[in-house]
C-alpha cells in the first residue's frame, strides 16, 4: 500500500476529536461571572479562583494553591518563594520546553542543564548529581509527557546537599507517583493550563506546596507585594500582578471534573497502543514505569529504533500524512534551542557562559533528534482512533525502503527547529 506521503491514500481522513473539550456547566459559570462584574483577580484570591486552587490542591494531595496568570510565571514565583536568588544555579533537565530554563533566568537564577533517563525522558538523578556545586540552590525535575522524574531518589539527593524542589508539573495534572500527587512532592509543583494541556483555560497556571512559609511568599509576589492571608511569617518581597480571571477559574472548575473520566480513556487506548507497538519492528514503547500509580498523558511517547536507515523526522511526516498528527522535534535540548538565546546583556547572571558550548547531554539530544515520537493524548479518547493511529503506525514502518533516500523536503515543518518553522495553517486532525 503506497504511503501518503508519497502519494497514496491516506489511512485516516476524518478529523480527531478537537481539543480542547468544553464541561457541561462552562457557560453557565461564564454566566455567573459575566452577569456578576467581578471579572479580575482582585480581591485576591477571588472567589471562583480561589476555589480552584482549593480543590485542584486536594485533588493532588497539597495543602495550599494558588492560582497565577501562566504555567512559566508559575515557575518563576515558585522559585523565588523557595528561596532561589540571584546568580543561584538551578539544575534543569535539558529536554523540555524553553520555558522551563527562562523562568529559572526570570528569577535572577542560572539554569545548568542534566541529561535525562533513557526510560522515561525525565531528568537523570547522576546526571544532576554531578552537577551540585556550591552554587546550586535548586533542582527543577520536569515530568514529562507520560512519566515522573525519579522524585524518591530526587529528594534524597536535595536533602543530602541541602537543595529545594520545584516540580515543573504542566504535563500531569491529576497524576501520581507512589501515591503522592503531581506537585505535592517537591517544596513546591508548578502547573500550566495552556490550550494544549491536559486542563486548559487557554492560558493560566497554578501553585501548589504544603509549606505554609512558601505559600505566603507566593501570595505576596502574586498580589502585587501585598501581604499574604494568613501573614503568620510576616515576609515582605517586590511582588506584581499575575492574580487569575474569574473567567478563567470558571472553566477551570469545568476542567477539574471533567479531567478522571478523560484520564481514564487516555489510559485504556494507551494500554492498547503500547501492545501494538511492542509488535512493530523498529518501534518500541516507553518501559513502563511501576511507581506510578495515576497515570498522565499529555502526549504519549514512544522510540524509533531506524534512524540510520530512514531519518526519524521523515518517519514523523509520513505518519501525520497518513491522518494521525506525529511530533519528532517536540522539543529539542534547550541549550541548542533557537528560542533559548540569552546573553549576559539580558541577564548579566550568565557573564561568561556559553549555553551551546558549556553542555552536552547525549540521551537528550538522541531523544529530540533521533529518537522519540509524539503522539498528542487527543488520538487516545476513542477506540477507533487509536486502532487508526495504529494502522498508521504500521503502514509507515512496514514501508522503510520506500523512504529510504526519499527527498528530505517532505519532512517539512518536522525536520525544522521551533523557530525556523513558518505560519502554517493547523491541520484539521
Amino acid at each position: 500500500m503506497s504511503l501518503a506521503l508519497l502519494g497514496g491514500k491516506p489511512v485516516r481522513t476524518k478529523p480527531f476529536p478537537k481539543w480542547p473539550f468544553a464541561g457541561p456547566r462552562d457557560a453557565e459559570r461564564l454566566r455567573e461571572v459575566l452577569e456578576s462584574g467581578n471579572w479580575g483577580g482582585y480581591p485576591f484570591p477571588n472567589r471562583l479562583a480561589g476555589e480552584f486552587a482549593e480543590r485542584f490542591a486536594a485533588y493532588h494531595g497539597a495543602k495550599y494553591g494558588c492560582t497565577v496568570t501562566n504555567g512559566t510565571a508559575a515557575i518563576t514565583i515558585a522559585l523565588r518563594a523557595a528561596g532561589v536568588a540571584a546568580g543561584d544555579e538551578v539544575i534543569v533537565p535539558a529536554y523540555t520546553w524553553d520555558g522551563t530554563a527562562t523562568a529559572v533566568l526570570d528569577c535572577g537564577a542560572i539554569p545548568v542543564f542534566a541529561d535525562v533517563d533513557p526510560d522515561t525522558y525525565c531528568l537523570d538523578v547522576e546526571s544532576a548529581r554531578a552537577l551540585v556545586n556550591a552554587r546550586t540552590k535548586a533542582i527543577l525535575p520536569v515530568h514529562l509527557a507520560m512519566r515522573f522524574a525519579a522524585m524518591t531518589a530526587l529528594r534524597a539527593l536535595a536533602r543530602e546537599q541541602n537543595l529545594v524542589i520545584v516540580e515543573d508539573c504542566a504535563h500531569v495534572h491529576g497524576g501520581q507517583y507512589g501515591g503522592e500527587g503531581a506537585g505535592a512532592m517537591g517544596d513546591l509543583g508548578t502547573f500550566s493550563f495552556q490550550s494544549s494541556k491536559l486542563m486548559t483555560a487557554g492560558e493560566g497556571g497554578v501553585i501548589l506546596t504544603s509549606r505554609l512559609d512558601c505559600f505566603e511568599l507566593v501570595q505576596t509576589i502574586v498580589n502585587c507585594g501585598r501581604a499574604s492571608e494568613s501573614d503568620l511569617y510576616a515576609k515582605r518581597i517586590t511582588g506584581s500582578n499575575y492574580r487569575m480571571t474569574e473567567f478563567q477559574a470558571a472553566v477551570l472548575l469545568g476542567q477539574l471534573e471533567m479531567l478522571p473520566d478523560l484520564a481514564a480513556q487516555r489510559v485504556i487506548q494507551a494500554r492498547m497502543l503500547d501492545q501494538a507497538l511492542a509488535s512493530i519492528d523498529g518501534v518500541s514503547p516507553l518501559p513502563p514505569q511501576a511507581a506510578i500509580t495515576r497515570q498522565p498523558i499529555y502526549n504519549y511517547v514512544f522510540r524509533y529504533h531506524r534512524d540510520e536507515i530512514v531519518p526519524r523526522d521523515m518517519i514523523c511526516a509520513a505518519i501525520d500524512a497518513e491522518g494521525v498528527p506525529c511530533d519528532g522535534r517536540f522539543y529539542e535540548p534547550v541549550y541548542r534551542s533557537d528560542l533559548f538565546r540569552p546573553t549576559a546583556t539580558e541577564f548579566p547572571q550568565l557573564a561568561g557562559i556559553n549555553y551551546r558550548d558549556a553542555f552536552s547531554c547525549p540521551v537528550a539530544e538522541r531523544a529530540a533528534y533521533r529518537e522519540s515520537m509524539w503522539l498528542p493524548q487527543f488520538v487516545l479518547l476513542h477506540a477507533d482512533d487509536t486502532r487508526d493511529v495504529i494502522a498508521a503506525i504500521e503502514k509507515v514502518m512496514g514501508n522503510l525502503d520506500a523512504l529510504r533516500g526519499a527527498d528530505p523536503t517532505l519532512a517539512g515543518v518536522k525536520s525544522m527547529s521551533r523557530a525556523e518553522r513558518p505560519r502554517i495553517e493547523k491541520k484539521n486532525y
